[in-house]
């Protein structure tokens, strides 16, 4: 059985105030909610960068992980403004976003960029949770096997079907995140198993483990109908990630579907 993992992407929200009285409300939360075992279900936030020291002292004795949501392809040099893998392990990282959505459209990291990245966190010691999907055009024109066969298939090719087992995939329809669309639980799974097809036709037994969470507008109301298919294995958790309530109610459908 794969591990639940449940990730708040916080993107570029928060404040001192709002972020203390956000994780006091999970971690008091997950003492009150019944079912939800770090043995069965796995949480972790991903605040911004320039909060991970102070998250990461906040969430010391919880069950909460820790994750930033981006980080350059190099170790060190005159990168102005970048922040490596090593930095983000040493101030207590575990994972790291790499290829979100956000990334590819705004700031134009194509697929390559998205492999020596990957690559990077590996080598760090972090584990990635590699974000591919469709936009909404994409989808029209039945191109979202084709787009995200290209999109694994460059960092396999950077990376290593190897490195892929310290490694999560998110599959995040462009079309579902902030717009309040979401993919059918069965429109999810059918993208879910592609992706677990394509590791195991590289790996059989990577496919088994690895770990694919879906990325589009997960809430309370849905989360449960998403975590029941089988190849879902949680959630990486945009708005809802903001709000203790919400997000606690998703950990808490994690557990129940397990």
């Amino acid at each position: 059985m794969r591990k639940r993992l449940i990730a708040g992407n916080w993107k570029m929200n928060g404040a001192l105030a709002q972020i203390t009285s956000l994780i006091d409300g999970i971690a008091n939360g997950l003492l009150q909610i019944n079912g939800v075992s770090a043995a069965d279900v796995e949480l972790l936030v991903l605040p911004p960068s320039i909060y991970i020291p102070f998250v990461h002292e906040k969430i010391k004795n919880t069950a909460i992980g820790l994750g930033a949501q981006n980080l350059y392809l190099g170790d060190v040099g005159a990168f102005t403004g970048e922040v490596s893998g090593s930095m983000l392990k040493e101030v207590g990282c575990q994972f790291v976003l790499v290829g979100h959505s956000e990334r590819r459209t705004l700031f134009f990291e194509d697929s390559a960029m998205v492999g020596l990245k990957f690559k990077a966190a590996v080598l760090a010691g972090l584990m990635p949770i590699l974000c591919v999907g469709e936009t909404r055009l994409e989808r029209e024109g039945g191109q979202t096997e084709a787009i995200i066969h290209e999109q694994l298939n460059a960092v396999l090719q950077i990376a290593g079907i190897a490195a892929f087992e310290k490694a999560v995939i998110a599959y995040e329809p462009v079309w579902a995140i902030g717009t309040g669309l979401t993919a059918t639980p069965e429109e999810a799974e059918a993208v879910h198993a592609f992706i677990r097809q394509f590791i195991h036709q590289n790996n059989v037994d990577l496919a088994r483990t690895i770990r694919i969470l879906y990325g589009g507008s997960m809430k309370p109301d849905n989360a449960a109908l998403l975590l029941a298919m089988p190849n879902i294995d949680g959630g990486l958790i945009g708005g809802a990630s903001l709000d203790a309530g919400q997000f606690l109610k998703i950990c808490e459908a994690a557990s129940v579907v397990n």
